[in-house]
């Protein structure tokens, strides 16, 4: 009962949405005349496919039709998205009475009818802590993730009328939150076996949300400890919508789980994410063998993923260092006229600002240690060598990238001049 109450308490203050018109149809693009591309080079034996595994529409509580979705992720040159709806919480029910929790991905899919984008289909279990919110993607059927009893009403009835009493709340938000405490009623564990079944991909959605940790510090709980030993979770999100878990990105390392980063956006993304300051969306980097949906799916079971976030790249070790390898190259052009002074250019080929220290033992005429390599630019260096080399060595911390938190990976340049 005390669960169900908190249940309850919860959905008071959550928002409900008036009626909107929408169309499945495609959309045109935007017309902002902003760059917000999202480019990563291929590493030298994956394709980097970037993802954005965590989005909302107005079949949960989202507040655009999936087209627009659609037209986001193309115009943001994402590879693959899902549009994962909380499965027990559905707040437009009265303007969108649609009991198919497949709707939405159907949708979206006939939108990106055309297009380069994978469109995956994908749910959000959503409890409350523990295990909070867990999103499954490559499902085949939302609607076997969820089970509302009828029968089992009276449970939370009485606590609900208890507490909708003060709130003034119409017949139809009563209907929606009676829906939601019927589904939390239903074991999380029994949804993600239904997933297991189905083939599917978990991740823990925003772990460090004041709802989920009310310090802000991701904890995983005996549950998440037993789904993991089960295989029945496989990533945890580090990154969602503009927050940043230390904590998380530890549980992954100790845990083996996939780093996951998403938008979960609700609202537009030209407005969730800075679009007059040309900054996209968090995404999730996936390196397949192929870009079709067995094999990304493949790459994300064995944890093959680097999460952007603000122009920062966070990966392991391992799948992180491949990409650095692909995104910096450095160059030489030789010696100036007269002088023992080498011009290097170093180039980023990629779609966030490069921010590098200087660890080697040669220092610049025209800067100090720090060099801030723009997207898809370069910058050019005068390295003072103090005498003429055939082959140079440099060093650079990159500090917009972790392998661990608070832990900065090291890329070297062999520049033959």
């Amino acid at each position: 009962m005390p669960n169900i109450l908190k249940t309850a308490s919860l959905l008071f203050i959550l928002p409900f949405i008036a009626n909107l018109a929408f169309t499945h149809d495609r959309i045109g693009g935007f017309n902002s005349g902003l760059d917000r591309t999202i480019s990563f080079p291929d590493t030298k034996d994956y394709l980097t496919i970037s993802s954005d595994l965590h989005t909302h529409s107005v079949f949960s509580d989202g507040h655009v039709w999936p087209n627009i979705r659609v037209a986001e992720a193309e115009k943001d040159s994402i590879d693959v998205l899902a549009i994962t709806e909380h499965l027990e919480y559905q707040p437009h029910t009265n303007f969108i009475p649609n009991e198919d929790r497949n709707a939405a991905y159907s949708e979206a899919k006939k939108a990106s009818e055309g297009t380069d984008l994978i469109v995956i289909a994908g749910s959000e279990i959503t409890r409350e802590m523990p295990p909070g919110h867990m999103n499954a993607v490559f499902i085949e059927d939302a609607n076997k993730l969820f089970n509302m009893n009828k029968d089992r009403l009276p449970e939370a009835k009485e606590l609900i009328d208890e507490r909708a009493k003060d709130m003034n709340l119409s017949k139809e938000e009563m209907v929606v939150i009676e829906k939601y405490a019927l589904g939390n009623l239903w074991p999380a564990v029994e949804a993600l076996l239904e997933a297991k079944k189905q083939g599917a991909f978990v991740f823990w959605n925003h772990p460090m949300w004041g709802s989920q940790a009310p310090d802000g510090v991701a904890r995983l709980s005996d549950m998440h400890i037993d789904f993991i030993s089960k295989d029945l979770m496989h990533g945890i999100e580090i990154v969602n919508t503009d927050t940043y878990s230390e904590e998380a990105f530890q549980i992954a390392l100790d845990n083996n789980l996939a780093l996951i980063g998403t938008s979960d956006v609700h609202n537009l993304i030209e407005w969730d994410y800075n679009a007059h300051k040309n900054e996209h969306r968090p995404v999730t980097l996936i390196f397949a063998k192929r870009r079709t949906e067995k094999s990304i799916r493949e790459a994300l079971f064995n944890r093959r993923t680097v999460v952007v976030y603000k122009d920062k790249l966070m990966g392991r070790d391992n799948d992180l260092m491949p990409l650095l390898e692909s995104i910096l190259s450095a160059k030489s052009d030789g010696y100036r006229k007269g002088t023992r002074i080498l011009k290097v250019e170093i180039t980023n080929n990629s779609s966030s600002d490069m921010t590098l220290k200087n660890l080697s033992q040669v220092n610049f005429v025209d800067g100090d240690d720090f060099i801030v390599v723009p997207k898809k630019g370069n910058v050019n260096l005068n390295v003072k060598t103090l005498e003429k080399l055939k082959n140079l060595n440099l060093q650079f911390e990159v500090l917009n990238a972790l392998t661990a938190p608070k832990q900065n990976p090291v890329i070297e340049f062999e520049i033959r001049i």
